[in-house]
């Protein structure tokens, strides 16, 4: 087996990106998929939204921050999570000055693509966190992907941002990575009360037509609150709205990885 490679990514921030790969990893690995998230970004709150504490570096052993400056595997930044079947590579602000770092060295765009390429037998899916921001590591992302997954959510200027991030998907299968496929667009933070949500989501739509996916994740508390306790929000509240979404999610991912 040879892992399906999805990365999450939107240049926008705020869009519900590490939330949804956080969820996401979670329910595939409930349907019994062997899942590994990598948070890829910076910011590292997919690490702490898994409960991961980045300011005890003791406790951290390595990261991405090793892992992409070469001097750790990422099978040695590799953690298992509480729960069954899913694994962390996790990430600290310590992995923004490595990005910085390897811009002069060789072999930079490739670094994510060749570390993941050493693990990808011992899973049927790997999920990468990218930065929201076009930039060394989202490229990174791309080129060691399968499968873009573009969260957009359902607010004015919406679509702004997204026409960029597909010329940098164009180009990037034109030079580095002709298997990239768009897998699809998830309508985020939907409010079914507001015309503007139902107005976004249609304008999506007519966008990306058939790659739109049928399941749009709402505004919902739950989701919002089980970061703060280091869980995901299937596990926090199952029966919530948000947590029935990323499972519905999950199983559209599942159907178009197939």
């Amino acid at each position: 087996m040879s892992a399906k490679v999805i990365c999450i990514t939107n240049q926008k921030g705020g869009v519900g990106k590490t939330t949804t790969a956080v969820n996401l990893a979670y329910y595939l690995a409930k349907d019994k998929f062997k899942t590994l998230l990598v948070d890829f970004d910076p910011q590292g709150n997919a690490s702490s939204g898994l409960g991961i504490d980045k300011t005890i570096p003791a406790q951290l052993g390595y990261t991405m921050t090793e892992v992409i400056l070469g001097s750790a595997s990422l099978s040695q930044a590799i953690r298992p999570t509480k729960y069954k079947n899913y694994d962390i590579a996790p990430a600290t602000p310590e992995l923004a000055n490595a990005e910085v770092e390897i811009t002069s060295q060789p072999r930079k765009f490739v670094r994510l693509r060749d570390a993941i390429h050493s693990v990808a037998d011992n899973y049927d899916y790997i999920i990468i966190d990218s930065p929201p921001s076009l930039s060394l590591l989202t490229v990174n992302g791309m080129i060691a992907s399968n499968y873009l997954l573009l969260p957009v959510q359902t607010e004015f200027y919406a679509l702004e941002g997204v026409a960029q991030l597909l010329e940098s998907m164009k180009l990037i299968m034109k030079q580095a990575n002709p298997n990239l496929k768009l897998l699809g667009v998830v309508a985020t933070m939907y409010d079914k009360r507001t015309s503007l949500s139902a107005q976004v989501y249609n304008e999506i739509k007519k966008y990306f037509k058939n790659l739109t996916f049928k399941t749009t994740i709402p505004r919902n508390v739950r989701v919002a609150e089980a970061p703060s306790h280091g869980v995901p929000v299937g596990a926090y509240d199952k029966f919530s709205k948000g947590a029935k979404a990323y499972k519905e999610l999950a199983k559209e991912i599942e159907e178009r990885t197939k």
